[in-house]
């Protein structure tokens, strides 16, 4: 009987199975009522007095050894099931790199999140727009150069219809559809006639903000401007008005900041003079309000409009904007840690 214990030990070690159903036949075979382990049992009782305490520890080593290899063969399918399904046999063999979001976006995103801490709320409208909402309504003359084919584009079978050339748009349709108070941001893609080179494009993005309430003055603009340059530039960043001309906005500025290459100190990215030009701003003309159907002796406001490449162009130090727009992966992969 040892002899036949010793044999199934054998055959026990060198047991192996690659399907769940396989295992159980090896299981029924061995460890069932009818299994080998079971006989052996039942022929125990014929085994003389004086070997039975020999061949007890054989048996129970034996059904222990059964029981063990079993696990280890299930155990074996498991994990070997687990990474099968893990697999995704249909995926490329070329590793999958992570992508990241354009820098344009990103500054666009930061620049909609601070006027987000402002109140402000995000209006937008078709890039695709009517002489009246681009320019008639906000104040344009009819002899305004930007009217002429050389800024704006025309649609040739219909002269009222244009690319739009800024989101002030969106800031005419908001007014027409809602009284104040308002308070939006515009962001979007606008167009114009330009050559282009490594500081111009024929199309650009912008973000525009009109705020419009009783008793709105410059010094809430100012507010709004300062704040809006330290978020976006750090808290020591300075920022300068010199009076400009808007058709729709009267007073007018230009904004500068001091630059944040060379502290203000002067440098040829700042031309010198220690002030980096970012935005315009001013108070809303009345006309503008009137064409829009609000009352400009209860109301006033404010309006500015940046260009985000310009924003970009500061703050990662991007000396041509046409990396913007050509879709190369070297630019774009050094925006990783920006996302």
């Amino acid at each position: 009987m040892i002899d036949r214990i010793n044999k199934l030990l054998a055959e026990i070690e060198g047991l192996k199975a690659s399907k769940a159903d396989e295992i159980e036949v090896l299981r029924i075979k061995y460890l069932s009522k009818k299994g080998e382990v079971s006989a052996l049992m039942n022929d125990f009782r014929t085994v003389a007095a004086e070997q039975k305490r020999e061949v007890g520890i054989k048996l129970n080593e034996l059904k222990e050894k059964a029981q063990e290899r079993i696990n280890q063969l299930k155990e074996s399918l498991e994990n070997s099931q687990t990474v099968d399904e893990a697999i995704d046999l249909t995926r490329t063999a070329t590793p999958l790199e992570l992508g990241t979001r354009h820098p344009l976006s990103i500054v666009r995103k930061e620049i909609c999140d601070i006027f987000r801490r402002l109140g402000f709320s995000i209006a937008e409208g078709p890039e695709i727009e009517d002489d009246w909402h681009v320019f008639s309504s906000l104040n344009f003359a009819e002899d305004h150069p930007a009217r002429d084919m050389q800024d704006t584009f025309f649609i040739a079978r219909s002269p009222e219809i244009v690319l739009r050339t800024h989101t002030s748009s969106v800031q005419t349709r908001v007014m027409e559809q809602q009284q104040p108070p308002i308070r939006i941001i515009c962001p979007g893609r606008v167009y114009r006639n330009e050559a282009i080179s490594y500081r111009a494009h024929c199309f650009f993005h912008q973000v525009e903000a009109l705020y419009i309430d009783k008793n709105v003055s410059f010094a809430d603009l100012k507010q709004a401007l300062l704040f809006v340059a330290k978020e976006l530039f750090g808290a020591d960043t300075k920022i300068r008005l010199r009076p400009s001309y808007f058709p729709f906005t009267e007073p007018s500025a230009e904004m500068d900041i001091s630059c944040n290459i060379c502290g203000g100190k002067g440098c040829p990215f700042c031309k010198h003079t220690g002030w980096v030009e970012i935005l315009g701003c001013g108070m809303v003309d009345p006309n503008v309000l009137e064409n829009c159907g609000i009352d400009s002796k209860i109301y006033t406001g404010y309006a500015l409009g940046m260009g985000v490449e310009r924003i970009t162009n500061l703050k990662y130090r991007v000396k041509d904007l046409r990396m913007f727009s050509e879709n190369d992966q070297r630019f774009l992969d050094q925006f990783e840690s920006a996302y």
